[in-house]
């Protein structure tokens, strides 16, 4: 292990390690956290900050970085490439940082890492892009309308190919220009302890700035906050869940009541099903689905918590038959499968590079499975809805003609004629849930409510 590790070390390890494996999970970055013990919440803060900047800003940093070269880019070393990338991120995008430290602590980290004879290279590379900070040549916009916006915004041009011809060129260049955008943190009060203003009051207390969401009655968004979320007070009194303002809203989308019987049919750590049971006053029948054991004791851990003790948990794989599970059917079935995860990108910077055009063809095949599946655990007038958090027509608009076709017994409802007039808004010409950040200022989401005749 190395001595003296900072946070642009244990930055360098991660950006190394995803080379090989560009998903970055929550678990693994927690293990090296664990592993190197930052002293303090700023070192840890300032490390995922270097973290997610590279991710975010990748394709622009090496576009900078080659501009400087007289060699072929392919031939820098990674553990040399992303050390300047990690200093050009702090050049360009951190103005805290000094240009000179960016650079003597590159310097200094060729040296840690055995690549001493490189630190010349690496030196003078980051010198020169000082010198030429405002010089930078990005690609023509009028020539090359998809490199340009690759390069600049920093997005693979299969993507970048894909929104325009899905939004248009203008949209597309809002919606990528919103995702590379720092997310903040959102919150949701536990309706089964306190109220949105008396919980503001106790975050005031502990040093937090609350400020109400705009369209989620649940929602608080957090400034000020020193340190994690899990640390606050009000969070270990279980009066709050941390979870995004758009994911809040799909769950007053299916409407869940008391005494109702209630499926989460892929779970996952619970955020909606915790969500659906406080709505109900926590007193309807719910079952949280999820082939994934560790997720169900994360959802478990985050119930108790909270207080709620109607959630059943059962470990099944919901892309294969599930009527054998259960002997009665039920009121209402949500379903917030696997996606591309597009419409979250600011949150999870890496997922830009993890995730190719031949993902966004396969998931449609699973997510119908799901939708497919759920359709027999469905009583005669009950509700469904499909959630994702993606902007991708194969997964939102198409796969739900597609599902429509082959049940004709579900009928897809226009939500326009549901939801309160606040959310009218969010709601498409074509009766489905769709929210940009460009637009309504939070996550991309895709929901279509069905009903079973």
């Amino acid at each position: 292990m190395m001595k003296s590790v900072t946070p642009r070390d244990i930055a360098l390890q991660v950006l190394n390690k995803s080379h090989h494996k560009p998903h970055l999970s929550t678990k693994y970055l927690n293990a090296v956290f664990l592993q190197f013990s930052p002293s303090q919440a700023l070192d840890r803060a300032f490390t995922l900050h270097l973290i997610q900047g590279v991710f975010r800003w990748k394709a622009r940093l090496d576009w900078i970085i080659k501009s400087r070269l007289n060699f072929s880019f392919n031939k820098i070393q990674t553990p040399i490439l992303n050390i300047l990338r990690i200093a050009a991120y702090q050049i360009f995008f951190m103005d805290r940082v000094p240009d000179s430290a960016a650079v003597d602590e590159a310097v200094k980290q060729a040296k840690k890492n055995g690549r001493k004879h490189l630190s010349g290279f690496v030196n003078g590379i980051l010198r020169s892009i000082c010198r030429q900070k405002k010089q930078i040549a990005y690609p023509e916009r009028q020539k090359d309308h998809v490199r340009y916006l690759s390069v600049y915004y920093s997005y693979p041009p299969w993507l970048v190919e894909k929104w325009i011809r899905e939004i248009g060129a203008d949209s597309a260049e809002l919606l990528m220009k919103s995702l590379n955008h720092a997310p903040s943190i959102i919150i949701r009060r536990n309706r089964l302890k306190i109220r949105r203003s008396k919980l503001i009051e106790c975050l005031a207390s502990e040093g937090v700035v609350g400020t109400p969401t705009h369209y989620s009655p649940d929602g608080i968004e957090l400034s000020n906050l020193r340190g994690g979320v899990s640390e606050l007070t009000s969070f270990k009194k279980g009066l709050f869940q941390v979870q995004g303002e758009a994911a809040q809203i799909s769950s007053f989308l299916l409407d869940p009541r008391p005494e109702e019987l209630i499926l989460d049919l892929c779970a996952g750590l619970g955020g909606k099903t915790t969500h659906l049971a406080e709505i109900t006053g926590g007193k309807a029948f719910l079952y949280a689905l999820d082939k994934n054991y560790e997720k169900l004791i994360k959802q478990k851990e985050a119930s108790i918590r909270l207080g709620i003790n109607c959630i059943q948990s059962i470990v099944a794989d919901a892309e294969k038959p599930l009527n054998f599970l259960f002997r009665k059917p039920f009121d209402k079935i949500l379903i917030d499968g696997p996606c591309s995860a597009l419409g979250i990108l600011h949150r999870h910077p890496d997922g830009k590079w993890s995730r190719d055009e031949s993902t966004i063809k396969h998931l449609p095949f699973i997510q119908k499975k799901l939708l497919m599946n759920a359709v027999p655990l469905l009583r005669n007038g009950g509700s469904m809805i499909y959630l994702t958090c993606t902007i991708s027509q194969e997964e939102n608009e198409a796969l739900i003609h597609s599902f429509l076709d082959l049940c004709p017994e579900m009928n897809l409802i226009d939500l326009k004629k549901r939801v309160p007039e606040d959310y009218l808004q969010l709601i498409d010409e074509n009766g489905f849930y769709k929210t940009l950040p460009y637009k309504h200022g939070m996550e991309g989401f895709f929901g279509a409510l069905f009903k079973k005749s």
